[in-house]
């Protein structure tokens, strides 16, 4: 093995890790140093590849956001079919999801070119994907009632099986 794959498979098992506990932990609750331990390296060496911490929660949302863009960029029959693939989504991103978890209550007050402006951005389309142009009072509780299920749905049930959350929150979003 050459040392540039060498260099990618280390990056590969941080990511691996990093996106494992985070998902488990929390960001503010992991660092580098666990990090390191879960992939056998010192911290140094995680550093090396992912420093400031940050560098490496962009590199695990990157894919999630891509997906976020062609979700919102789709078009769907009915709601109904947009809740489906909205759960699709979640459940495949939970890990990320969890980790964006702790930026969504700063999202409203989030400066301009923040991670937080970015969440806020994307949680505001996708509620208003949900509730149409301009909400009843109703469609406004569902929207939000929707959002909030699956966001903790996901970050509460990590040790659940993929498709045992997939079935249970699509069935629960589509009655709200």
């Amino acid at each position: 093995m050459t040392t540039l794959e060498q260099g990618h498979d280390t990056r590969t098992r941080i990511l691996a890790a990093a996106r494992k506990l985070f998902a488990e932990r929390g960001y503010a609750a992991t660092s580098l140093a666990d990090i390191a331990a879960a992939v056998g390296l010192t911290k140094t060496a995680v550093a090396y590849h992912f420093h400031p911490k940050d560098r490496l929660a962009a590199e695990l949302i990157a894919p999630c956001a891509d997906d976020m863009l062609d979700l919102l960029g789709a078009e769907f029959a009915d709601r109904a079919a947009f809740v489906t693939a909205l759960v699709e989504f979640t459940v495949r991103h939970r890990a990320v999801t969890r980790l964006v978890m702790e930026d969504l209550g700063g999202a409203d007050e989030a400066p301009p070119g923040s991670p937080g402006e970015a969440i806020r951005t994307f949680r505001d389309e996708i509620f208003a994907k949900l509730v149409g142009a301009e909400p009843s009072e109703q469609a406004r509780l569902r929207g939000w009632a929707v959002l909030g299920a699956l966001q903790w749905g996901v970050v509460h049930t990590m040790d659940l099986p993929e498709e045992t959350v997939r079935a249970t929150l699509t069935t629960a979003a589509l009655a709200i």
